[in-house]
């Protein structure tokens, strides 16, 4: 009986994500390891969570709690969610029906789009915004409609917001504290986008994951989120981050609160893309929560990282831009460099030792307007050796 071998043969594919390829932040965190440079590019903390918060998931662990748990989340942490929600933002959630534990914002998002998104469906999104979002509604089949925020200030254009609404408009995608930008939406924005989708059918998807980290307070600036806006909430998958709260960002979960018919659907989805969320985690985190002040004395712990390197940054020939929320620094290089923000980002990292990220990375036409991004979430050394070596220029 004679035998063959068959020859290897890949069949071709034709890519879902044609303009997709290595992103800019693996591409500077790489060249950052290469140079032994700072790297101020990548938005995660290179500091340890609470030894608390690690002690409550090794319980977690220890007690047994590592089987699957509900597809919708434990049922404490879902409860303990809700009651933030409700104390600082007067929503109630029902915490099973309206409250799902996800591995990730980034998830939760994608889970949102391809729960309500149908090929054909538009999908406004504001840009800058971070990378996830277009490929999310792409891989739905959606259409995104960009929109800009407004160059240099970075806040919302209403007018050009409800000129991009039509009959095929599905979902608007909403990010504050806003990545990169470091802006923050106030109430009047929030009410001025409440009223321009009240006539229509139009969801609302809210990243809301630096929720805790908004500055200033004592200039009355708060986080002013989709909850607290009836109109807004009865429409709106609010997205938030564990992992961005609580310094463990590998930790992947977030949760989304949702009417219990958007969640519904959500869960549909939800149940076959992750199915559902680390067990001893979900405990630990439970029971964290219990203690309110870590997320509630998040904004003292940043601002005083943020007031740090704005002050080692007015030093140098940076302009630096408004930093209200989240964890980022723009800066305009007009004064430093002719360079394009791309090449600048890799002559930064190459020459002194600094590793940032271009703010033309979050915009689909790679818009250059000279202004870059840093991430401050570092340790006070991290930050001042990073100083240290931007004062050269």
């Amino acid at each position: 009986m004679s035998t063959t071998t068959a020859s290897e043969y890949t069949p071709a594919l034709q890519t879902k994500l044609p303009a997709v390829g290595t992103t800019i932040f693996t591409v500077m965190s790489t060249l950052a390891s290469e140079k032994d440079a700072v790297n101020l590019g990548q938005g995660f903390p290179d500091f340890d969570c609470d030894p608390k918060l690690v002690g409550a998931v090794t319980d977690a662990m220890t007690r047994g709690l590592n089987q699957y748990p509900p597809m919708t989340g434990v049922p404490v942490l879902r409860e303990a969610v809700a009651a933030k929600l409700q104390n600082l933002h007067g929503r109630s959630y029902d915490a099973g029906s309206e409250i799902t534990i996800t591995a990730g914002a980034t998830q939760a998002i994608i889970t949102a789009i391809l729960a309500v998104v149908h090929p054909g469906d538009e999908v406004i999104v504001l840009e800058p915004c971070y990378d996830s979002y277009i490929p999310n509604i792409e891989l739905a089949g959606g259409i995104a409609v960009r929109v800009p925020l407004v160059p240099g200030s970075f806040r919302p254009d209403f007018d050009k917001i409800a000129a991009a609404i039509n009959g095929k408009t599905r979902a608007i995608l909403i990010n504050s504290p806003h990545n990169p930008s470091a802006t923050v939406w106030s109430r009047e924005d929030m009410l001025r986008l409440q009223e321009i989708l009240a006539p229509t059918e139009v969801l609302l998807i809210s990243d809301e994951v630096y929720e805790h980290m908004v500055f200033d307070a004592a200039q009355g600036r708060v986080h002013e989120s989709a909850a607290r806006f009836p109109g807004l909430a009865a429409r709106a998958f609010i997205v938030s981050s564990f992992g961005k709260t609580y310094h463990v960002t590998g930790w992947k979960v977030g949760y989304v609160a949702a009417p219990a018919a958007l969640t519904a659907e959500f869960r549909k989805v939800h149940q076959f893309n992750v199915f559902t969320v680390n067990t001893p985690v979900q405990h630990g985190l439970a029971a964290y929560m219990a203690d309110a002040s870590p997320y509630l004395d998040l904004p003292v712990f940043y601002q005083r990282k943020r007031d740090l390197f704005r002050a080692g940054l007015a030093k140098t020939r940076f302009k630096l831009l408004p930093s209200e929320g989240s964890y980022f620094q723009c800066v305009d290089i007009s004064e430093v460099s002719d360079l394009g923000e791309a090449d600048f980002c890799k002559w930064l990292t190459t020459e002194i030792g600094v590793a940032a990220i271009p703010l033309s990375a979050f915009y689909g036409n790679g818009f250059d307007q000279r202004v870059v991004r840093f991430c401050f979430s570092k340790k006070d050394e991290t930050l001042n050796l990073a100083l240290e070596r931007l004062a050269k220029l």
